[in-house]
């Protein structure tokens, strides 16, 4: 039994097989884990899903991490669970997403993926209430999870319920657009939480408009997620990094850098941001040949169509700006479309420009995480989208979203700030950024909700 439970879709730890037929684990980091390292393991529980095969495999012959429970939930409800509602729906209605002349289309195949989300946040629930002790905090996470707080407030009335939406929360208009019962089913899941925080006030304020106001028995909290400066300058400055920046260096030469570091995902804005920067080198062609833009763009739910044409509309646009503009020497846009950590903390340090310009972002820890690691300091273009907007938008040049030109003239503006102006800024930036390192973070919901 345990005093403190988080659950969340992705755990801790991962199990691959490996050539000899072993399961290897695997740890992940990021501000979940690094927060509850604050809790002694005794005392603590991680309810998650068995994500591929390996996990399953290591739930089945019973291998775990003390600490962590993993739940072996049947494939199809989990797919349609995941991917049909989670990524699907809620994800789409809370960024905005919809093309809306042909989506949403909330029909009877809709209604049988709800039934799958609804059972898969029951399996949670149930796991969590047969764990919890009499009274212990649990604190579930996102918006995969949504139901939870309802369906163990039924099971155990007893404990002390937090949830955290690491996503934007949709406008009422937008939240509208779904079936009044499933609209209704998915506010009294989050509502049996005691606790809900948000990264902004500004989701925090969407979720009530959309629940009708402040509730009786629920506390709206705002909780930005900030980042853990020392740990971060010690990941990008190891020996691999290092190697990584050198070979960036000899590619760029003596240009400035305009770096972008994104998930391919829809709401991320890519794709406007490339032809921003194609817009930028048009208008002022001085920048030709003295300008590089790093983009990482790891590729995101390949599984899904939307995200798989959205991948290669974002190659091949770099790849129009590089024959549109390059030369022998000089390739305007390098892009990497692979998961390579390293090379986006040598991307962070090279960065003269940061651009972040998401649509809609609950936070963006991008945003974040370069002025704290930029070896020069750097100049932040940011979107009003992104949530990290409320905590940095007094030393950042901010950009409407949409807006292509006004995006472009930032990044001119940005790539002419004089070295002082730009090193005032990184360092009132790096400040905002580490406010409230994951681990703080975490233990201020903890006692909010004790």
């Amino acid at each position: 039994m345990a005093s403190v439970l988080v659950a969340s879709n992705r755990g801790p730890v991962s199990y691959v097989r490996g050539e000899d037929g072993e399961l290897d684990a695997r740890r992940g980091g990021g501000g979940l884990v690094s927060g509850l390292s604050a809790v002694s393991s005794q005392d603590s529980l991680w309810v998650c899903a068995a994500l591929g095969e390996g996990d399953r495999e290591a739930v089945r012959r019973g291998i775990g991490e003390p600490g962590v429970r993993m739940l072996d939930i049947a494939p199809d409800v989990y797919a349609d669970a995941y991917n049909g509602i989670a990524n699907s729906v809620l994800w789409f209605l809370h960024h905005h997403l919809y093309d809306i002349p042909r989506e949403p289309v909330f029909d009877a195949a809709f209604r049988h993926r709800w039934e799958a989300y609804r059972a898969y946040n029951r399996a949670f629930a149930e796991a969590l209430a047969a764990a919890a002790d009499e009274g212990a905090a649990v604190l579930v996470q996102d918006y995969h999870l949504a139901l939870v707080p309802g369906q163990l407030r039924e099971l155990r009335p007893d404990l002390r319920i937090g949830h955290f939406t690491h996503t934007p929360w949709a406008s009422p208009e937008y939240f509208r657009m779904l079936p009044a019962d499933i609209g209704d089913e998915l506010l009294r899941g989050m509502l049996g939480a005691d606790e809900l925080g948000f990264h902004t006030s500004a989701w925090a304020s969407a979720f009530l408009s959309c629940a009708g106001g402040e509730q009786p028995r629920t506390r709206v909290r705002v909780h930005p997620l900030g980042v853990d400066a020392e740990e971060l300058r010690a990941l990008a400055h190891r020996p691999q990094v290092d190697e990584r920046l050198a070979r960036l260096r000899e590619e760029v030469g003596d240009r400035k850098t305009i770096v972008r570091v994104d998930r391919t995902e829809l709401s991320k804005n890519i794709l406007r941001g490339l032809l921003a920067y194609r817009e930028l080198l048009t208008v002022h062609p001085e920048w030709r040949d003295r300008v590089v833009h790093l983009a990482s763009a790891y590729p995101s739910r390949q599984d899904l169509a939307a995200y798989r044409a959205y991948t290669a509309s974002v190659t091949e646009l770099a790849a129009e700006i590089n024959a549109e503009f390059g030369t022998a020497d000089w390739q305007p846009v390098l892009v990497s479309v692979e998961d390579d950590f390293t090379r986006s903390l040598a991307a962070y340090r090279l960065a003269d420009v940061a651009l972040v310009n998401p649509v809609r972002d609950g936070m963006n820890l991008v945003a974040k995480e370069i002025p704290v690691v930029s070896d020069a300091g750097c100049a932040l273009v940011l979107s009003t989208g992104a949530g990290a907007y409320e905590e940095l938008k007094e030393d950042a040049l901010t950009v409407h979203p949409y807006d292509v030109s006004e995006t472009a003239e930032a990044l001119h503006t940005a790539l002419t700030m004089p070295p002082p102006e730009r090193a005032d800024r990184t360092k009132r930036l790096a400040a905002a950024a580490t406010a409230l390192p994951p681990q703080r973070w975490f233990l201020d919901q903890l006692e909010a909700l004790r």
